[in-house]
């Protein structure tokens, strides 16, 4: 690229937007153990080719909750290769860096620290795969932020309230205002933002001067009625969202026709489940800010191993064969032969003339199978392939349609469409299957004193972040409380124990106060076992590692699997003599059997988790002048410009004062004079766009 461009000038912000970089993903793979890392190399090394002011990281940098040795030193050289250097940063922070920087003894902005040499500072919030656990907090973006190489930000630490202060930035005569929220569960942050609990902070003096630029992670498309954030619950004063945490590249900016903001969902760098949306190409952003106009270049990653997945329906190829045909499963393996060979060729194609892109690429075949055809050796199907893809032992996926039997009281509006469902899910997340379980389940099995909620935390917390004692320590936290809860009532008899118990587990059940006392039960569990000096395992001490699918693309809250060799190391260490204890309160049976004097002792799982009820608070609404913005976009390659000197430290008392701003239900429209035909595209050509 070039090195000048009439765009870059004093007063033009330069930013490098990616999301979902998931270093560290199936780092031990002999074949695609370094694609996660290649690929954060070709970012860093694009900003500092392109020089741009700053890196914006939307989350999920790293892949596993706790980092392997080998994936923090790689990100460690990396970011002090290209992020440290003598090149000036030519922006001033303007905010409260105590506010917007608080999860480290070292609250400032790392360029400002004197002593580090910062050439491009990296600012990062958060995803669901690196966010904070234990009793302090702490993320693995915390270790990086304490060794002064990323500006970790939007981690809120209150579950009661919600306020997002921006970090305010200058830029010559450009005002940025970068907001962020790290990664929330869904559900919380939904019910949070109905009852007014969240608020985005906004300067008292010239807000029509700033460009409001929003960073979340969090399920963009709906996966149910509260597990996603609809863009409708953003302040509307808002000029761009970066989405992160959906994996599917949809970098082009889209127009919220209601809130009139733009949204850019980047998608992620590496590919971590095999489904379609991981399939589109995948980019980064190159983003201008000046004044109140934007331009974003999409920049193609070539160091991205290539996915190419199709679709086959058996039942489609009647001329080719049927059920009753004879040697069919020969006919339906040679056209999977066939299919495959032709996605290698398609990819062998465009790898030409690319010597960054990995020779081997993944691919991915789902079979529909319905209609009485048999599926076939996948395992002797995939050694044909075995020299010639990224993923021989998964490349043919069967799944079959089943008809889903319905209560049908009214034919005339009855819903075909529904009643078949694909039974093959791909990318299920640990509460979803104990949900379903106790769904299932008979009544003899059913949870007395647990809720389904409370017990698939306590396990995710097991699978997902290592957390050996997470259910253990749950239910003792739990018992105690339903103990205590007991005595209150001053219950005595049998049957009114286990009326009460029951009665005080329903009663919490899909609350507010259920998830803040799970998060507290965690919390005190985790401290409980630094109490008692209990060490970690180091993760990166592994038997091996499965290959296994990750995040869909579409945004459903993961559960990374490790292959880590659990039963010699997991399970089977977390007695740590508590069977003996005496003392230590053991979970009474579901039954009615048990005597009055063991019912006491039967102190409730999750419904003990009570905390005080939370007032629902509402947020005093502001109405904000029209906002004028206009935006910008090319298509072609532009050149960087010089850095400028290295700004002075701002002094405290230079720092604007906020006024909290709930969502505005004034209304404000975006017209475009845009000479381009392309309507369709506001980015297309210099448009001006007036609120």
């Amino acid at each position: 690229m070039s090195s000048e461009n009439p765009l870059d000038d004093e007063d033009t912000f330069k930013i490098l937007i990616a999301t979902d970089i998931h270093l560290g993903y199936l780092e031990k793979d002999a074949i695609r153990g370094n694609d996660s890392y290649n690929t954060l190399n070709e970012i860093l090394k694009c900003a500092k080719t392109n020089q741009v002011d700053f890196i914006l990281l939307g989350g999920d940098l790293f892949h596993e909750n706790k980092p392997s040795r080998r994936c923090l030193h790689s990100s460690i050289t990396m970011l002090r290769k290209y992020c440290m250097g003598d090149s000036p940063v030519t922006f001033n922070i303007l905010s409260d860096q105590t506010v917007n920087f608080n999860t480290t003894q070292f609250p400032w902005v790392n360029y400002q620290d004197e002593n580090l040499n910062i050439s491009i500072p990296v600012f990062s919030i958060h995803g669901n795969h690196d966010d904070p656990t234990g009793a302090e907090g702490l993320c693995a973006l915390d270790l990086l932020s304490a060794s002064g190489l990323v500006n970790h930000f939007g981690h809120s630490h209150s579950v009661e309230r919600i306020e997002i202060s921006p970090v305010l930035m200058q830029k010559g005569r450009t005002k940025l205002a970068l907001y962020g929220l790290g990664s929330i569960p869904d559900e919380r942050l939904y019910r949070m933002f109905v009852n007014n609990q969240v608020s985005m902070l906004r300067p008292k003096e010239d807000q029509d001067e700033w460009f409001n630029l929003f960073t979340i992670h969090q399920n963009r498309s709906k996966h149910g009625p509260t597990n996603y954030i609809p863009e409708q619950f953003l302040d509307d004063f808002i000029d761009l969202v970066v989405w992160g945490h959906e994996h599917e590249c949809l970098i082009a900016p889209t127009r919220n026709e209601q809130q009139l903001f733009y949204v850019t969902q980047p998608g992620s760098s590496v590919a971590t489940s095999l489904s379609p949306g991981e399939a589109t190409k995948k980019h980064i952003g190159l983003l201008r800010v000046k004044g109140r106009k934007m331009n974003l270049q999409k920049i193609p990653l070539k160091t991205v191993r290539q996915f190419f997945i199709q679709d086959v329906v058996l039942a489609d190829y009647e001329d080719l064969f049927t059920p009753d045909t004879p040697q069919v499963m020969k006919k339906v393996e040679d056209l999977c032969y066939a299919k495959v060979t032709e996605m290698l060729d398609e990819a062998e194609r465009e790898r030409l003339g690319s010597s960054l892109t990995p020779e081997k690429p993944l691919i991915r075949l789902r079979v529909d199978y319905s209609g009485g055809f048999e599926v076939f050796n996948t395992s002797r199907f995939s050694q044909k392939f075995v020299d010639r893809v990224a993923n021989p032992k998964d490349i043919i996926h069967f799944l079959r349609r089943r008809e889903q039997k319905e209560d049908i009281k009214d034919d005339a509006n009855v819903d075909y469409s529904k009643l078949l469902k694909v039974t093959a899910v791909e990318g299920l997340r640990v509460e979803d299957l104990v949900k379903q379980y106790f769904e299932a389940a008979e009544e003899k099995v059913q949870l007395s004193l647990l809720t389904e909620k409370g017990m698939g935390k306590a396990i995710q917390e097991f699978v997902d972040k290592d957390e050996k004692d997470a259910i253990e320590e749950l239910i003792t936290f739990q018992l105690e409380k339903a103990q205590r809860h007991l005595q209150a009532r001053g219950v005595s008899t049998e049957e009114d124990i286990d009326k009460e118990v029951r009665h005080f587990r329903d009663s919490k059940k899909n609350t507010t106060e259920e998830e803040d006392d799970i998060k507290e039960a965690m919390n005190r569990a985790k401290a409980h076992q630094r109490e008692r000096g209990d060490e970690t395992v180091d993760p990166d001490i592994s038997d091996e590692v499965t290959d296994v699918t990750m995040d869909s693309d579409e945004g459903s809250a993961p559960a990374p699997t490790r292959g880590r060799g659990r039963g010699a190391r997991g399970r089977g260490s977390r007695g740590r003599g508590r069977g003996a204890a005496a003392s230590e309160p053991k979970p009474a049976g579901r039954g009615r059997s048990q005597k009055s004097s063991a019912a006491t002792q039967s102190r409730s799982i999750m419904q003990a988790f009570q905390a005080p009820s939370r007032s629902s608070r509402t947020v005093a609404a502001m109405s904000f002048a029209v906002d004028e913005v206009t935006i910008e976009d090319s298509d072609e390659d532009t050149p960087f410009m010089k850095a400028a000197k290295h700004p002075a430290r701002p002094s405290s008392s230079s720092l604007p004062k906020y006024s909290s701003q709930s969502q505005s239900q004034s209304s404000r429209g975006v017209a475009f004079d845009d000479s381009d035909d392309d309507e369709d595209n506001p980015f297309k050509g210099p448009g001006r766009s007036r609120r």
